[in-house]
C-alpha cells in the first residue's frame, strides 16, 4: 500500500512539472472550486526545473496574468485565426530539446464542439502542452442538428491523455445538500474555492489503461496527500495467501514462481501496437498445433 501511494504521488509530480508528456491536459472545474489554484501549482512545479514559455488564450480574462509570456485575446483575434496565432508563438520542430511551452486556455466551453478536434490538431505540438480548462457548471448550447453528436466534454475527455478534476473539500459540519442548493442559485459559501482542494487524476497509458488517483492538494504549501481508497483493502486481502487458507480443499494461492510467470507474459495487443502499419495479428505456434501447409484456409495470418 505504501508503494502504491508513493507511485501515485510520483505520477502527480510528473504531471504537474510537465515531465509526463501529454499534448492535452484537461482540467475540469466548477463554481465551487475553480482551476486557478491548480494552474498556479502547475506553474510552480514546471518553472522549478526550467524556464517555461506560457501562451495564455483568453476567452474570459480581461487582464494578462503575470506569469504569461504571450497573451491572446480571442475577441480581438477571432476564432478563425486563433489556431494560427497560437502556433506562431510555439517553438518550431528545430527548437532546442528540453524547452517547454504551455498553452493555457481559460475556458474550452466557448470553442464549438464541431471545431474542437480541428483546433486541437492545429495547435498540437511535440514541444508544447495544452492545458484546457472546462467549466462543468456552464451549460452547453443545444443544437437540433447535432442532437446525436457527443458533447464537448465527452470529446475533450476522449482526446486528453491526462484529466485533472478539482472539487472542494467540505467540512463534516457542512451539509452537502445545502451547498448544492446554494451553488444552483450561484451562492458560493466562504468555505469553498480555496487553496486546499480535492484532485482526481486520470492518466491514460499507451496500452490504453487508465490510472485514477485522488489527492488532497494544498497549493499554498505545495503539499499532496493520497486519498485512501477502501477498495484497495479488498484487493490486498484477495492477494493475501493467508486470507485464502482453510476456505476450500483447492489451492487458491499463487506461488512466487507462478506470479513471476504471470508477469512475464507478453500480451498480444501490446505487441500489435508496435507495428507502424496499423493493426496486426500476432500468433505463435505451439507444439500441439496441427498446421497443414497445403491448405490455404489453415493460414492464421
Amino acid at each position: 500500500m505504501a508503494s502504491l501511494n508513493s507511485n501515485a504521488t510520483i505520477l502527480l509530480k510528473r504531471v504537474l512539472n510537465l515531465s509526463e508528456y501529454s499534448p492535452l491536459i484537461l482540467c475540469i472545474d466548477s463554481i465551487a472550486q475553480s482551476a486557478r489554484h491548480l494552474i498556479d501549482e502547475i506553474l510552480y512545479n514546471a518553472n522549478s526545473n526550467s524556464a517555461l514559455c506560457v501562451v495564455y488564450v483568453s476567452f474570459e480574462s480581461v487582464n494578462c496574468p503575470s506569469y504569461a509570456t504571450h497573451f491572446i485575446d480571442v475577441e480581438l483575434v477571432g476564432m478563425s485565426k486563433l489556431a494560427q496565432t497560437v502556433s506562431s508563438y510555439l517553438p518550431s520542430s528545430s527548437a532546442v530539446a528540453g524547452a517547454k511551452s504551455l498553452v493555457i486556455i481559460d475556458s474550452m466551453n466557448y470553442i464549438p464542439k464541431t471545431h474542437i478536434s480541428q483546433f486541437m490538431a492545429s495547435v498540437g505540438s511535440r514541444h508544447a502542452t495544452v492545458l484546457g480548462v472546462y467549466h462543468r457548471d456552464l451549460p452547453e448550447v443545444a443544437d437540433i442538428e447535432l442532437e446525436h453528436y457527443p458533447s464537448s466534454l465527452s470529446l475533450l475527455f476522449f482526446m486528453a491523455t491526462t484529466v485533472l478534476e478539482v472539487n472542494p473539500i467540505l467540512n463534516k459540519e457542512v451539509d452537502e445538500e445545502e451547498v448544492k442548493e446554494d451553488l444552483e442559485r450561484t451562492l458560493i459559501p466562504r468555505s469553498l474555492n480555496n487553496a486546499r482542494f480535492l484532485l482526481t487524476l486520470t492518466n491514460r497509458r499507451k496500452s490504453g489503461r487508465s490510472l485514477i488517483h485522488k489527492f488532497y492538494v494544498d497549493s499554498s504549501k505545495h503539499f499532496y496527500e493520497t486519498v485512501m481508497d477502501p477498495n484497495h483493502h479488498m484487493k490486498d486481502s484477495e492477494e493475501n495467501p493467508e486470507a485464502l487458507q482453510d476456505l476450500t480443499t483447492f489451492n487458491l494461492s499463487t506461488s512466487a514462481k507462478q506470479k513471476l510467470a504471470k508477469e512475464s507474459v507478453n500480451l498480444p495487443f501490446l505487441e500489435a501496437q508496435s507495428f507502424s502499419t496499423g493493426g496486426a495479428i500476432v500468433y505463435q505456434f505451439e507444439k500441439d498445433d496441427d498446421y497443414d501447409e497445403e491448405d490455404p484456409y489453415e493460414d492464421p495470418f
